[in-house]
């Protein structure tokens, strides 16, 4: 009889084990698939019209058709490059630097699929959610060397440079990687997008060399309305991609959204600010530079800080961020067309420190400190490391890149072509 009663129990235990984890299999949330699939239309929106517009407006009038073209072109090749091979080099398994080829072509994406870190969405949605962060990370490198780059040499930058640099950046901070293993806090893409695509475009525009006549000719930008406008559509879609990296309809996405407003909002006045002492006048153009520095800036701590922490990291980016667009860039002398290493690189830089800093664990729901406020230190070193592996990495492999362009096909327009603009000699079209 007491056989009989062991021999029961040994037989109901699979069973229970398949009753706990059909509990607490994935389920599909219809918010949170609601939600992400707006968040992946305006993630979208920031690279086609938003940055499209912001870029344009800053170009010469002879070159504005060549950089539109440029974020709309890396849009469609990134979203092809993401489909057969980028999102698997992400997200599939791998090692410490890069993944696998398990989803190459997508392969094993079906129409049900969930991706272990997004588990009440679907796959599809999921992977085209990360697809626009890979579209706008190399389209955000084209400013650093407007006016004088060949469209051939972009195409094939941007594709080399999405899946040698991109993909293992992502992977060692969200895909299971080096940095995500370390402890680096990332929550929407400040070391993966805007260090990554700082870095890159710095790199790009001391190989490329200055335009011809920089310091002597006037570069000044042709149209600003299209800056504000496109500087408009880029703080609107940035709630997608920050409240959108909570990957869920929940508080999370409410804070992230909260504090993106805030750090954007501080960032542009300090840089307002800033400028009208130093200068005696506001401008145009600071104004919407110094908000997208404080939305670079609040990218990597959205998820973590609370408004306070978002208040003095868009101040502290909006004034760091100036003074190097301008003091530092022209001690320097560095030609940095549209200040993406002033902004991107040097913004997302001072987000992923004070990261570090502002982090809490109550804001993230996390048990342990996160960050230097609450009682964990050591975050701020992490963070740090975080920013140099990115900087070093990125640096040395966009320079081979470049360098092998430029051996071969060659990277930068002649002087004609550069002084009359890319648009005619380039496209064979005109702004009139």
């Amino acid at each position: 009889m007491f056989g009989l009663v062991l021999a029961a129990l040994f037989a109901m235990i699979p069973s229970l084990g398949f009753a706990q984890a059909a509990a607490e299999a994935p389920k599909l949330d219809t918010g949170d698939t609601a939600w992400m699939l707006t968040s992946t239309a305006l993630v979208l929106l920031m690279t086609i019209p938003g940055l499209a517009l912001f870029y344009g407006g800053m170009v010469r009038k002879q070159n504005v058709l060549t950089i539109m073209m440029q974020s709309f072109a890396i849009t469609c090749l990134i979203s092809i490059l993401w489909m057969v091979v980028g999102y698997s080099l992400v997200f599939s398994e791998g090692n410490a630097i890069i993944g696998g080829f398990g989803n190459l072509f997508l392969a094993n994406v079906a129409i049900d699929s969930v991706n272990d870190l997004a588990k009440t969405i679907p796959e599809t949605v999921f992977l085209t959610f990360q697809m626009t962060f890979a579209i706008i990370t190399p389209a955000l490198i084209t400013g650093a060397f407007a006016d004088r780059m060949k469209f051939s040499a972009l195409l094939w930058f941007m594709g080399l440079w999405v899946i040698f640099v991109y993909a293992p950046v992502a992977h060692m901070v969200w895909g299971g990687g080096l940095m995500g293993e370390m402890g680096v806090l990332d929550f929407a893409g400040g070391t993966v997008v805007h260090i990554n695509a700082g870095v890159a475009g710095l790199v790009a525009c001391l190989v490329l060399g200055k335009r011809h006549g920089y310091g002597k000719v006037a570069h000044a930008p042709h149209n600003l309305t299209l800056s504000i406008i496109g500087a408009s559509l880029l703080w609107v879609g940035w709630f997608g991609f920050n409240a959108g990296s909570a990957v869920t309809a929940g508080p999370n996405a409410g804070m992230a959204m909260l504090v993106t407003q805030i750090a954007t909002a501080a960032a542009a006045l300090a840089w307002m600010f800033a400028e009208w002492l130093a200068r005696g006048k506001p401008s145009v153009l600071g104004v919407v530079s110094g908000a997208v520095a404080g939305l670079v800036a609040i990218t990597p701590a959205s998820g973590f800080v609370d408004p306070m922490g978002a208040l003095i990291i868009g101040i502290v980016a909006g004034i760091v961020c100036f003074v190097a667009s301008t003091t530092v860039k022209n001690a320097l002398g560095y030609d940095d067309s549209l200040d993406v290493w002033g902004v991107h690189g040097v913004g997302g830089i001072v987000g992923a420190v004070l990261t570090g800093v502002f982090a809490k664990a109550a804001i993230a729901g996390k048990d342990a400190p996160l960050g230097l406020i609450d009682g964990n230190a050591g975050q701020v070193l992490t963070q740090i490391y975080g920013v140099l592996i990115t900087i070093v990495f990125t640096a040395i492999v966009s320079l081979i890149i470049l360098k092998i362009i430029d051996w071969t096909i060659g990277l930068r327009v002649d002087e004609a072509t550069e002084r009359d603009g890319l648009d005619l000699n380039l496209h064979g079209e005109t702004v009139q």
